[in-house]
């Protein structure tokens, strides 16, 4: 086992030797980015002038002037940088950092000659430049900070003079401030929705103390309050009634309907429709007809497409096509509801309808995109590989300074700036410069990169670069000695990883099957690999032997079912198995109702990706229908779960 992961090392290194190969002054780099994140700003300066010619030296003259900029630094510094580094990244997320003083520091004059020139302002710069155009007696102002008003839920310091400026000039009103709570309360942004209370009519503020008591003790205060009293407690009853259904939605209908006569339509039909939502997201077959006690009240997109969820788990096209019928437009347009509504109109006859919405979304390479083609009898292949990029468009854009610069800092583990830098680098580039610069990462060994140049392309594609399979020496034979599907495997891998090999989540999983550490010990034990330690997760070999190994273990204990299999590999063999159903479901139908966003969104991608892989790997259409086929009943779980 050492001999064999030894000579994977030396074949990954030959692998990616040009990006691995240390540049003079690389150490010095490295050094620069501690003491900026240490604030040593002497140590800072040392560094600056012994880096001058190395490519990555702007980030050092960067990192210089960001310690500097909340001490009145001079503008003219400021412009010098922007100036030298015109165009670049560098240049984009300086002036950001500076427009962000300049704003907290109301220097408006300064802010708004430079906010103009910056591409990719974020929300909290939209903030800072609407409120300096009030201060310049902006009368549309107002106008484009509205829709801020309910969409704004993560809200900066900087929006807060903003949406406080919507009351004072009573562009919204007491409606519009509840609306505005409840969704910060749908979201769960319990500190933001108290806040928002100060901007009621004084006979609609509740006491903090009462408010803390709604979203933090909300059966309590339930029993004790008195609905009917006022405006103020029919609200706050809502509230608490959507609360309580975070925790127990059976619960909450209860509390609702003891109360629900004393409350005014739309208080009732959004508590309602909070229920529906909570109990939709935990599969109770109660969820559809909550929801339908919700009436024709308005609701976020979130809520609105729990309610179709519900139905397809209750099978009830009808209530499918009714769901997504009343959404937005802009909400209804999207792919998935496009195929769903798609699904109802074809389950209640309307086939010429059906086929229509299908053809719409057809043709596009992801989930919905894939199952639409099938229902309008396509399988499912690779468009034709086009011309591979010439050696002079590789040296084309294999010359330019930003992706140099990419992957000179991906190269020293600078993973934020180096994939920054990256997409920067990407922007405007067409298909035959896309294609040239994921070749170029792909030889580098840069395979997420590869992939997120290729999954741009628009005409001209190369699925073998989109769907790229490295280490194949060792990921073929792992997936055999485990009898798994080599392109679900690869699918897996390339959602996982992007087939970085020392990739860390925030949660702690690492390596190029993202293995938690308790699981890869879980994992070790099993097989009897007695002397592993977690310093070996991100060996190739190390990390393929476990991960395929849990894989086919969690294969094994859900029904040898791929799709199972993947959100158990994602959430855990238990989350996977509590969300099957009773009866049999389609599995594109499991997958729609999998109630964690981040699960659901993997599970599609990681089928997609095989149905590729496998197309890639065999040369033969692929159907995505059979791979996802049907999730049997819930049975009971083995004695031992897995981890």
């Amino acid at each position: 086992m050492k001999f064999r992961a030894a000579a994977v090392l030396l074949l990954f290194s030959a692998l990616v030797s040009p990006l691995a190969k240390a540049a003079p002054g690389d150490d010095l780099i490295l050094s620069a980015r501690d003491a900026t994140r240490s604030g040593d700003r002497l140590r800072l300066e040392r560094i600056a002038g012994q880096v001058q010619g190395h490519l990555l030296a702007p980030y050092v003259d960067y990192w210089r002037l960001q310690l500097e900029l909340k001490n009145d630094v001079d503008p003219a510094r400021v412009r010098a940088l922007l100036d030298d580094h015109r165009g670049s990244y560098l240049a984009e997320k300086m002036r950001g950092d500076w427009l962000k003083e300049l704003g907290k520091q109301q220097l408006w004059s300064l802010f708004d000659t430079e906010f103009p020139t910056l591409l990719q302002p974020d929300q909290e710069l939209q903030c800072y430049a609407l409120q300096s155009r009030r201060l310049r007696g902006d009368a549309t102002m107002l106008d484009d900070a509205m829709p801020l008003w309910l969409t704004l839920v993560d809200t900066p310091e900087a929006c807060h003079p903003v949406l406080e400026a919507l009351i004072l000039e009573k562009r919204v009103l007491a409606d519009d401030v509840w609306a505005r709570i409840r969704r910060l309360v749908e979201t769960n942004r319990l500190g933001g929705a108290r806040h928002a209370m100060n901007y009621l009519p004084q006979s609609q503020t509740p006491t903090p103390a009462t408010a803390k008591a709604v979203t933090d003790s909300p059966l309590k205060w339930l029993v004790k309050a008195n609905p009917s009293a006022s405006r103020m407690n029919r609200e706050l009853a809502a509230l608490a009634i959507a609360r309580i259904a975070r925790n127990d939605p059976r619960m909450a209908a209860e509390q609702l309907e003891k109360i629900e006569s004393r409350l005014q339509p739309e208080e009732k039909g959004w508590a309602w429709s909070q229920i529906g939502w909570q109990a939709a997201q935990r599969h109770m077959v109660d969820a559809l007809d909550w929801y339908l006690k919700a009436g024709d009240v308005p609701m976020s997109d979130e809520v609105a497409q729990w309610k179709v969820r519900a139905a397809l788990r209750a099978l009830d096209w009808g209530a499918v096509r009714a769901a997504i019928e009343k959404m937005p437009p802009a909400l209804a347009g999207q792919p998935t509801w496009t195929y769903w509504l798609g699904r109802a109109y074809r389950a209640g006859g309307r086939l010429e309808e059906a086929s229509a919405l299908f053809a719409k979304v057809a043709g596009q390479p992801h989930f919905y995109g894939n199952l639409a083609d099938e229902e309008l009898g396509r399988t499912i292949n690779p468009p034709p590989r086009t011309i591979p990029p010439t050696q002079e468009e590789i040296a084309a854009v294999e010359s330019r300074p930003a992706i140099r610069r990419a992957l000179a800092l991906l190269s020293l583990d600078l993973r934020t700036e180096g994939v920054r830098e990256w997409n920067w680098a990407l922007r405007g580039m067409n298909d035959r410069e896309l294609l040239a610069v994921a070749a170029v990462a792909n030889r580098a060994g840069v395979y997420d990169r590869a992939i997120a140049a290729a999954d741009r392309t628009r005409d001209e594609h190369d699925y073998t670069l989109r769907y790229l399979a490295p280490f194949s020496e060792q990921v073929r034979p792992a997936a055999r000695t485990q009898s798994l599907d080599d392109a679900w495997v690869y699918g897996l891998m390339r959602q996982e990883s992007r087939f970085v090999t020392n990739a860390r989540s925030s949660a702690g999983a690492s390596g190029l099957m993202q293995l938690m550490p308790a699981t890869a010990r879980w994992v070790a034990k099993k097989i009897g690999l007695t002397d592993y330690h977690h310093g070996q997760v991100n060996d190739t070999e190390t990390n393929l032997l476990l991960g395929t190994s849990y894989m086919r273990m969690v294969m094994e204990g859900l029904d040898n079912s791929p799709v199972l299999a993947s959100a158990g590999y994602n959430a855990g063999p238990g989350r996977a198995r509590k969300w099957m159903a009773e009866r049999p479901l389609e599995g594109a139908v499991y997958a729609e109702t999998i109630p964690f966003n981040e699960t659901r969104d993997y599970v599609k991608k990681v089928m997609s990706n095989a149905v590729y892989y496998s197309a890639l790997f065999n040369g033969q259409p692929q159907s995505l229908k059979e791979r996802l086929g049907i999730i049997g009943p819930r049975a009971t779980p083995k004695a031992e779960e897995l981890p």
